[in-house]
């Protein structure tokens, strides 16, 4: 019998460092590097999702700022609006899939293009091990990971046993 599908919702992380687009540059450079993280998704007042400020963001206005000298001092114009989101019950394949043909760590996960969490490629790890360790102790000599379509939902990641 196959487990339950493992979801976005179910391993994302919903406590997050959040930036502002009117944001200093060195204060959201700063918080960065305070919490030992990679980037950060940016929010308006409203809540609503803008995109991610990374360190590759971050790179590109000190490059900006060295040769053009950057007109302004606020991230907005150095966001990453085109960073790929999922939603919240994105399946484990297709968060994988995202993972694998792009350079982006982190995935936002919206609704209603509301940041509602993010899913890191460390946070996929962790779920498919644990999916892998759930069917080892159940005895099971082979174990593969299927994707099932639905006709109507994408992918859906299940565990089965040979």
């Amino acid at each position: 019998m196959p487990a339950k599908p493992v979801i976005a919702r179910d391993i994302m992380v919903s406590r997050l460092i959040t930036l502002r687009p009117d944001m200093d540059v060195f204060a959201a450079i700063d918080l960065l590097l305070k919490h030992n993280i990679s980037g950060a998704p940016v929010v308006d007042q409203d809540g609503r999702y803008l995109g991610v400020f990374s360190e590759s963001c971050s790179i590109s206005l000190l490059l900006a700022a060295a040769y053009d000298g950057a007109p302004t001092n606020e991230i907005e114009r150095f966001v990453d609006g085109d960073a790929p989101t999922i939603e919240p019950g994105a399946d484990l394949l297709t968060i994988a899939q995202v993972f694998l043909e792009t350079r982006y760590r982190r995935l936002p996960v919206l609704e209603d293009g509301r940041l509602l969490g993010q899913v890191s490629r460390r946070d996929l790890l962790k779920a498919a091990r644990q999916l892998l360790e759930m069917g080892s102790s159940e005895g099971s000599s082979v174990l593969y990971l299927s994707g099932l379509v639905d006709a109507h939902d994408s992918s859906i990641l299940v565990l089965s046993r040979v």
